[in-house]
């Protein structure tokens, strides 16, 4: 039993490499303040050093794509294991290397601008994949960014950045940080009508400009630049309206980025990698075909 233990801890151990994104006393945004990480049942509510957790995808398999996750908890927290882990060794499953995503959240107190340090996290993990592509097996080109819940809302915005928010003055900083593809689940999207009250209190504060409002409402923001997109939802959510996915995907439409909604009878708030009710168990077969249909991975790795 013991072995088995240190086989495994062993695995987790070297799949889950820690990346920290920027070089000691380079982070953006930040007043510099001492702080260590706050974890709590399996949810994180501070991130001291953003970064991600590598899951690389094996040689044999590995079929050129890969994948930031922005796990979802309302920019309060990050639920890194329902909505990050277990998505990470999916992603793995299909040959596509992921990087799950330790970004600040707006309520820290280091912060200088609190609504801009989720992206900046979000533009510098896409960057430092695509900076280091060629050597973990990537192709600069398919380079895609998931989110779930609020996490789906950073994706959003890291797909319609008009501008990078976060160079620091080293190689990087030329470096794309626009994501390839996005791929979100029961998303938070709009700031203004359909807004999921709790994400926008943390991202913004308390009351927050109609500027502001439209600034981090991504359905505003799409052009035809703006990447592919795979959206999956439940008709019966009542913590984030699906509405939100319906006016992300009608910006998608009136640009004519091709892209696709499902939206399932049940599920509510908790659709997750397996256990979704009815039809809703569905949508990691249909957003891998997506995947393939859309040329992000091929149908087979040729060996």
């Amino acid at each position: 039993m013991m072995c088995f233990f240190l086989l495994v801890f062993s695995f987790l151990a070297k799949a889950q490499d820690f990346i920290p994104l920027y070089p000691e006393g380079k982070i953006p945004n930040s007043k510099g303040l001492k702080r260590k990480d706050s974890i709590v049942n399996e949810r994180i509510y501070r991130v001291a050093t953003p970064g991600m957790y590598a899951f690389f995808s094996s040689k044999q398999e590995n079929k050129g794509a890969a994948v930031i996750i922005c796990p979802g908890g309302g920019y309060e927290r990050l639920a890194y294991v329902i909505s990050g882990i277990q998505l990470a060794k999916w992603f793995n499953i299909l040959g596509i290397s992921a990087f799950v995503l330790n970004y600040r959240l707006p309520n820290d107190v280091d912060l200088v601008h609190r609504e801009q340090a989720p992206l900046q996290d979000a533009q510098r993990a896409i960057k430092y994949i695509r900076n280091n592509a060629v050597n973990w097996g990537i192709r600069p080109d398919k380079i895609g960014i998931q989110g779930s819940s609020a996490g789906g809302h950073l994706a959003c915005l890291a797909g319609t950045a008009a501008s990078d928010l976060v160079k620091i003055g080293d190689p990087l900083d030329s470096v794309s940080y626009r994501p390839n593809f996005m791929i979100l689940v029961s998303p938070v999207v709009d700031m203004d009508k359909y807004a999921h009250k709790g994400s926008r209190k943390n991202l913004l504060g308390e009351q927050p400009s109609p500027q502001m409002i439209n600034r981090y409402s991504p359905q505003l923001h799409v052009n035809k630049d703006t990447p592919i997109c795979f959206i999956a939802d439940a008709f019966n959510d009542n913590a984030v309206d699906p509405h939100n996915s319906l006016l992300f995907f009608q910006a998608l439409l009136e640009n004519q980025i091709q892209s696709c909604l499902h939206v399932f009878p049940q599920g509510g708030h908790a659709i997750a990698l397996r256990n979704n009710p009815g039809s809703t168990e569905l949508w990691t077969t249909l957003c891998e075909k997506w995947m393939v249909e859309m040329s992000i991975i091929p149908l087979s790795v040729n060996k």
